[in-house]
């Protein structure tokens, strides 16, 4: 196994890594809409938010020697199931293979973020 870490996307906030390579897969950690050199969240809408989600997972899958494209497995998390509409639309922009996603509404994220996305790569 091999951790995966990079300065562009934000430092894990508790014990855990930012993702994992195991066998041919990457795994990695909730991202949210922090912006990776200030440590503060993109913006106050779901748009902005999901952008910097998106930045940040692609840094992680550049370090790791991967791609959107190699993406087999998403995990979304919502704030509020109001903001699925304009979630998705940042969503499709990226995630372009369609691989297999949940999404589900939570009663919270941390420090109050609107987004969260997890996922499982293959290694091309």
């Amino acid at each position: 196994m091999k951790v995966i870490s990079t300065k562009k996307a934000p430092a894990a906030i508790g014990p855990y890594s930012q993702a994992y390579v195991a066998g041919p897969f990457l795994f990695t950690s909730g991202q949210v809409g922090f912006i990776p050199e200030t440590g503060e969240p993109a913006g106050e809408t779901i748009e902005a938010q999901t952008e910097q989600v998106m930045k940040n997972i692609a840094a992680l899958l550049k370090k790791a020697g991967t791609d959107f494209d190699h993406v087999v497995k998403t995990t979304c998390f919502l704030a509020d199931m109001g903001d699925f509409a304009a979630f998705n639309g940042i969503y499709e922009k990226y995630f372009t293979s369609r691989p297999a996603r949940s999404c589900v509404a939570v009663k919270s994220l941390p420090k109050g973020m609107l987004c969260e996305v997890e996922l499982v790569a293959y290694m091309k």
